[in-house]
């Protein structure tokens, strides 16, 4: 029998689909497990919908999308200095993400979204040398 109670309880959870989105924390470090200057973790794999959380773990860092690394559609950020910034993506693809001052030290990291397969170019723009470097280390242990 359909009551008032369960027809509340049903509005109720099909108005609250984000309530189940996810939120993976990231934090920006001097020292991690990859290194000097890093995301921890360089890599995470999101659903369309959930949100990354950068940490401000360690001061002088930020998160900053790298223009030419993400997907069509998708709107660049830029987190300011020692702050942390939410990000909630929808548009799947791969992001590339850097902290600006740190980025010629190789801090970056990579951001999955959705089931999109990595395109071939995402490699290609001018990249400090550490910056690919760690990249590829990310993508290769995807």
């Amino acid at each position: 029998m359909f009551t008032k109670t369960s027809a509340a309880l049903a509005a109720t959870l099909l108005m609250s689909g984000a309530a189940w989105a996810e939120t993976v924390e990231v934090r920006m470090l001097n020292k991690g497990e990859a290194g000097v200057m890093v995301f921890e973790p360089g890599f995470v794999k999101i659903a369309p919908g959930d949100t990354v959380k950068f940490i401000a773990a360690d001061k002088s860092h930020n998160a900053e999308s790298i223009k030419e690394m993400i997907p069509e559609g998708a709107e660049a950020f830029k987190g300011k200095i020692n702050e942390e910034i939410e990000l909630t993506l929808d548009v799947p693809g791969y992001y590339g993400v850097k902290c600006t001052p740190h980025f010629a030290m190789g801090m970056v990291m990579t951001i999955a979204v959705g089931d999109a397969e990595q395109p071939a170019d995402f490699l290609e723009g001018r990249l400090p040398k550490n910056a690919k470097k760690r990249f590829e280390a990310q993508l290769a242990g995807e």
